[in-house]
């Protein structure tokens, strides 16, 4: 796939960001899935409004938020800089040609850092996933969320900006070409496929209906159980933790 143009704003990308933000059992369960593996000084990569971001900050985790839009940091330190665990917002590129330089301060600064449906959006995503490596501290952990599955790729991924859909082996791949021991990976949200398919492939919608997600977010107790029914063998997202 040719390379994207970035922009500064990002229409579908906060629309659904905003539509997701009201999805609370979806976020609480996201959250609650990653934060076996959340230790120490956290930094998020890609933050956007902060879904996910204030979470963390409820637990106590003293964390740096980061986007690569001026807009979204410029939210998050209006929305969160009264709260005693939030480090700041930088603006920060995962493959900017001067990574080590521009962030020097950062570098092995970190105990956890994480990236939620950000590393499909990035064209070399092995450059992306080699420069989280460097934020982390000895023995830091590394936690990166996608989308699964190529045959699921549709109009929602295109207007998203997503470059591809993973499964486990290959983003476990990735971190083991990047000196990363692998320590967990798991599918999530089985359920969501069928809704991701039939809206996105089947009725060719350009963005997350908010009607379609408030359904599924009643659902997600049920979602919780079927996912660990079975085992978490199939899922819309792919997780996968490494550490340094």
């Amino acid at each position: 796939m040719e390379a994207i143009k970035f922009e500064e704003e990002d229409i579908v990308g906060e629309d659904t960001l905003d539509v997701i933000s009201s999805a609370g059992n979806f976020n609480t369960w996201m959250y609650q899935t990653i934060k076996p593996y959340c230790k120490g000084k956290v930094l998020e990569i890609g933050s956007g409004i902060g879904n996910i971001s204030e979470y963390l900050m409820k637990d106590g985790f003293p964390i740096m938020l980061t986007d690569i839009r001026t807009g979204y940091c410029e939210k998050l330190i209006s929305r969160f800089n009264d709260n005693s665990s939030f480090l700041g917002a930088k603006v920060m590129d995962l493959t900017d040609v001067d990574f080590e330089q521009k962030f020097a301060d950062q570098l092995r600064s970190y105990d956890t850092v994480f990236a939620l449906n950000v590393v499909e959006h990035i064209q070399n995503d092995s450059l992306a996933i080699k420069n989280c490596r460097k934020l982390l501290k000895e023995n830091g952990h590394l936690i990166i969320l996608v989308p699964s599955y190529k045959g699921l790729y549709n109009r929602f991924d295109k207007e998203l900006g997503h470059y591809r859909r993973y499964t486990k082996s290959a983003l476990a791949g990735i971190f083991k070409e990047n000196k990363l021991d692998i320590i967990h990976k798991q599918y999530f949200n089985f359920i969501g496929i069928f809704g991701w398919y039939v809206s996105g492939k089947l009725l060719q919608n350009k963005s997350i209906p908010e009607s379609q997600m408030k359904l599924y977010n009643m659902l997600i107790p049920i979602s919780r159980i079927i996912d660990n029914i079975i085992f978490n063998l199939l899922g819309l997202s792919t997780i996968v933790v490494g550490k340094k």
